[in-house]
């Protein structure tokens, strides 16, 4: 249950809300009992069983709910003196329409409020999952599968919504109706109710057996889900290499696999759901069995109490019962499907971020002097580190390279740069202040990065070159696009800067999606520039155009660049050759050629065979 009460305080704040509902609730409940208590006086008035006890003066008050039912007895009795049984008729069938009008009115109150709860948890839930998503470090994301993620929170919600949420109204509301129509029940008859108590609990205890068996597979069905959402992702991104590999048989085998599962455990979770319903309606039918013999034997027993209209009326009212019993049960098996999904929704949500602030975060007011690493190391398991006490200073306004082979580490050391990693031991400092001490979000100003994969959205040139302000100059995203050479390419596009770029940018080639992404650094005009290999899958033109782009770019900057090509980075300052983990050698273009048989020179030899 605390994994209920968790995804229940996604309501908050309820404030007068919940008070409300109880009120509607409450009157909705009353006035439905008050329409079938009718039902007695009225069969007494047809069949003429009117009492011969009925009482003939006004009672005192007194705080109990016997004194409204002789308040009651009393103007009915005198109803049937003044104006005869057509009257007392009339008066009892005005009252019914009146009643129930009441209780529908109020009902239809109370839905609304859960209308409004409902769409309050979900928003809640999802816009919480949501940011912890995006508030996580990428490291977390490495580690996880993107349909996965996608899954919890579109079907795991969506599961929530269609189970929790819907059974939070029926969690409260129908055991009120229970109490209170046993309540009426007991002043009718006492015996008989008992008798009921006793074989209710015997479809609770079988409705209870099928609940257990669904929260088993439900957990199962959820993971099988988001597996399949996963291999759905996967095999849309990658569906180049399929067709490529002629793999399409090979992949409808494992996408069959794990449909064909999912498709059991739904089967069967659904056989097990629909066997609720008519199970506890059988078991409600031998409940009335069971009512109608024993309280027959009641009714023929002159010294019980109940006479006929009084048993109709009770088996009129018991019912009722069955109903939100059903609705209760029924809610019971439904919630189980939604607390496994709930579970993977809060695992997310109670995932510890890597990456936080210090309470006194500082604020970096200028970038002056340098950035540096001091004896940095990282490990990704805590057992096997990829960097092993780098050491390197960043002058301001320099460029600095980062070369080695693929695996040394490049990557992990400029992603601790932005904090998307902190280092497991050492320091990366900016004029002298541990990264860590400084806010993220303000740090992140100081730095604009342009990665090998162009990193696109599913919206217009412009809002992707404006991408992270809320208010922007068109003239200032149009100045961006000329110092990037992407201003003539994108006014030749159906709609110039109003053009969707399609998914990741699919309508656009790659140097054309490069240059966007470079006119938004430029827009952003970050002092730090981090490139990583932002020229090494684009063809021979492209990188020209892009490289005359990133040469506008990188003016009076203070700028990181990985690269492959090693004939892209031969202007810069120092070039930083690094391998295993370590930096083996260190110098401009020319004094790491003088060096023989470094490193450096041996890849440059490499390249150019």
């Amino acid at each position: 249950m605390k994994t209920y009460f968790r995804l229940i305080s996604f309501a908050k704040p309820l404030g007068g809300i919940t008070i409300r509902y109880f009120i509607f609730s409450l009157f909705s409940i009353v006035f439905g009992l008050l329409n079938f208590t009718l039902v007695i006086p009225l069969l007494n008035v047809l069949f003429g069983q009117e009492s011969t006890e009925a009482i003939t003066q006004a009672p005192e008050f007194y705080f109990s709910l016997n004194y409204f039912l002789d308040l009651f007895s009393f103007y009915f009795n005198q109803i049937i003196i003044s104006k005869g049984t057509i009257g007392a008729l009339t008066f009892i069938v005005v009252l019914l329409v009146i009643s129930s009008f009441l209780k529908n009115a109020f009902r239809y109150l109370s839905l609304r409020i859960e209308a409004q709860t409902r769409a309050r948890v979900v928003k809640n839930i999802r816009e919480t999952i949501y940011y912890k998503i995006i508030g996580l470090n990428t490291l977390f994301f490495s580690n996880q599968k993107r349909g996965d993620l996608v899954s919890r929170l579109t079907n795991d919600v969506q599961e929530v919504e269609n189970s929790v949420v819907n059974t939070l109204t029926v969690i409260f509301r129908e055991p009120a109706t229970i109490i209170a129509y046993f309540i009426t029940l007991f002043m009718i008859s006492g015996k008989l109710t008992l008798f009921t108590l006793i074989l209710l609990p015997l479809s609770g205890i079988i409705i209870g057996t099928v609940t257990n068996a669904l929260r088993k597979q439900a957990k199962i069905g959820q993971e099988t889900l988001a597996n399949l959402m996963s291999f759905i992702d996967e095999s849309i991104i990658g569906i180049k290499v399929i067709k490529a590999f002629n793999a399409d048989g090979f992949m409808k085998k494992g996408f069959d696999k794990i449909n064909h599962k999912y498709a059991h455990i739904i089967t069967s979770m659904a056989y097990k759901k629909d066997a609720a319903s008519p199970l506890s309606e059988f078991m409600g039918i031998m409940v009335a069995a069971g009512l109608l013999f024993y309280g027959g034997t009641l009714v023929l027993d002159n010294s019980s109490g109940l006479d006929g209209p009084k048993f109709i009326g009770f088996i009129i009212i018991f019912s009722q019962i069955l109903a939100p019993a059903k609705a209760l049960s029924s809610a019971f098996s439904n919630v189980q499907r939604g607390l496994a999904s709930g579970r993977r929704i809060l695992s997310v949500i109670d995932t510890d971020s890597t990456i936080n602030d210090p309470e006194q975060a500082i604020e970096l007011r200028s970038f002056e002097h340098s950035m540096s690493f001091e004896n940095v190391s990282f490990s990704y398991d805590g057992l096997n580190e990829v960097l092993h006490e780098v050491s390197f200073d960043i002058p301001k306004g320099k460029t600095v390279a980062l070369v080695g082979p693929s695996g040394s580490g490049k990557s992990t050391l400029f992603d601790m740069i932005p904090r998307f990693i902190d280092a497991t031991s050492g320091k990366v400092s900016i004029d002298g202040y541990d990264l860590k001490d400084i806010k993220t979000t303000n740090l992140r100003d100081y730095i604009g990065i342009v990665t090998q994969q162009s990193i696109l959205f599913n919206d217009t040139i412009f809002n992707n070159i404006a991408f992270g302000f809320e208010e922007v100059n068109k003239e200032d995203v149009i100045r961006a696009a000329k110092v990037a050479n992407a201003h003539d390419f994108i006014e030749e596009t159906p709609n110039g800067y109003d053009t969707i770029m399609g998914d990741m940018g699919s309508n656009l080639s790659g140097g054309q999606r490069q240059r966007i992404s470079i006119a938004r650094a430029i827009l952003r005009n970050s002092p730090i520039l981090i490139l990583d290999e932002a020229t090494s899958s684009l063809d021979t033109e492209s990188e020209k155009l892009v490289r005359d782009a990133l040469e506008n770019l990188l003016k009076d900057r203070t700028s990181l660049i990985i690269a492959h090509r090693l004939s892209t980075i031969q202007h810069a300052d120092i070039i930083i050759v690094i391998e295993k983990g370590r930096i083996v050698e260190k110098g401009s273009h020319t004094e790491l050629m003088n060096i023989e048989g470094g490193l450096y020179k041996r890849l440059q030899l490499l390249q150019q065979e």
